[in-house]
């Protein structure tokens, strides 16, 4: 019978590989690909605020499934159409720790991608905002969104975006173990659709949600959003570039004969 998966151990060999790939990508498409994978979250965080508008008055916790369920969209988008994500290159540091590329390599691509992630998802609330989008309640949806996560602390900002990215490189690490697209899909909906349901905090999804929401009124100073954005991201880089990979590491590769340099 034919395997259709990757074993935990082959996937962390894989995702070594990937990470070497990553640290050679040029700076070009690595900016390109990194303005897409903005976008990209941002598809996901408009349908999210779209389809959760009004169910809020309903039932809280059914607002909150709803927008759970349509904003995964953005990790498939990234994962199996091929965009560069700050979050989920975060895995990265197992190919440092493996010693097959450098930290310079790996703060290169997280710089240039990071500051591409955001260029996209200002990019597509900047469309949104001038086309008309999101308009009366979807609007006000829009503009509570931002508050709300301007308004939180560096400790609680911190502490989801560690649980956030948790999930978000098990999203991108059961995908890389799915050999066929609906598996990939499959793998990147649970976690991502379990982090948002818990209201955690993903860097490059606020890029987009609290733009969109200064856009449309609402009060929040660029202080709020450059404080958000600075500890959720690095609440993600504990999560998604310390913890996982840490771990994955010493279970599966501490004691394991070293994986060849080359570009997955």
């Amino acid at each position: 019978m034919e395997k259709r998966f990757l074993t935990p151990k082959e996937i962390a060999n894989t995702m070594i590989n990937v990470g070497v790939g990553k640290a050679n990508l040029k700076t070009s498409p690595m900016i390109y690909l990194g303005i897409l994978a903005g976008m990209y979250i941002g598809f996901g965080g408009l349908a999210n605020t779209i389809i959760s508008q009004t169910l809020g008055n309903i039932d809280p916790g059914l607002a909150k499934f709803a927008g759970a369920v349509v904003f995964p969209v953005g990790l498939m988008l990234v994962v199996v159409g091929g965009a560069e994500l700050f979050t989920g290159n975060n895995l990265m540091t197992l190919a440092v720790m493996n010693k097959k590329i450098t930290l310079s390599q790996m703060f290169r691509n997280w710089g240039v991608v990071w500051i591409a992630n955001l260029v996209g998802s200002v990019f597509l609330a900047l469309i949104v905002f001038y086309g008309g989008v999101l308009g009366g309640d979807a609007g006000t949806k829009a503009i509570a969104i931002a508050e709300g996560k301007a308004s939180l602390d560096v400790m609680t900002l911190i502490l989801r975006g560690i649980m956030c990215n948790i999930l978000v490189v098990l999203g991108v690490w059961l995908a890389t173990s799915a050999q066929d697209i609906v598996s990939k899909i499959f793998a990147c909906w649970f976690p991502i659709m379990l982090f948002v349901l818990c209201g955690f905090e993903h860097s490059v999804a606020n890029m987009f949600f609290i733009p969109m929401g200064m856009l449309l009124g609402a009060k929040v100073t660029m202080a709020a959003l450059i404080k958000n954005l600075v500890f959720v991201t690095i609440g993600n880089i504990i999560g998604g570039g310390i913890i996982i990979p840490f771990l994955y590491n010493y279970a599966y590769l501490k004691d394991e004969p070293k994986v060849s340099k080359q570009e997955s």
